[in-house]
């Protein structure tokens, strides 16, 4: 099993900055891909970003140019760095963690980003 436990999340004005974590916990030999989704109210969870276990990246066009998400295999962590944020940003970030031994996901509690001015 594997559990993950994210941070960083808050209120933000239009244009800031904020760095989310995901700490991971557990079996880490099963851990594949791990991603960030976000999710707001009424709408399907969508993807952010995604890192591999070799490295390798993949980011929505919504967010291209303005997220980064890097992995820390030491601590067993995955960062999303988020600049230049937008209102439209605003949602519940959750962290993603691929089983890649005998499939399924696991996911976080989720953490709340708000940009508003």
């Amino acid at each position: 099993q594997v559990q993950l436990a994210e941070s960083g999340g808050g209120l933000v004005q239009p244009g800031g900055s904020l760095r989310l974590s995901c700490a991971a916990s557990g079996n880490m030999y099963i851990i594949g891909d791990m991603a960030w989704y976000r999710q707001v109210p009424g709408k399907e969870r969508e993807l952010v970003a995604v890192i591999s276990r070799d490295g390798t990246i993949m980011y929505a066009d919504s967010v291209k140019g303005r997220f980064t998400i890097s992995r820390d295999y030491a601590k067993s962590t995955v960062y999303l760095q988020m600049n230049s944020l937008k209102p439209e940003d605003t949602a519940v970030y959750y962290c993603n963690a691929g089983n890649r031994v005998f499939g399924g996901n696991y996911w976080g509690q989720g953490t709340q980003v708000s940009v508003s001015s």
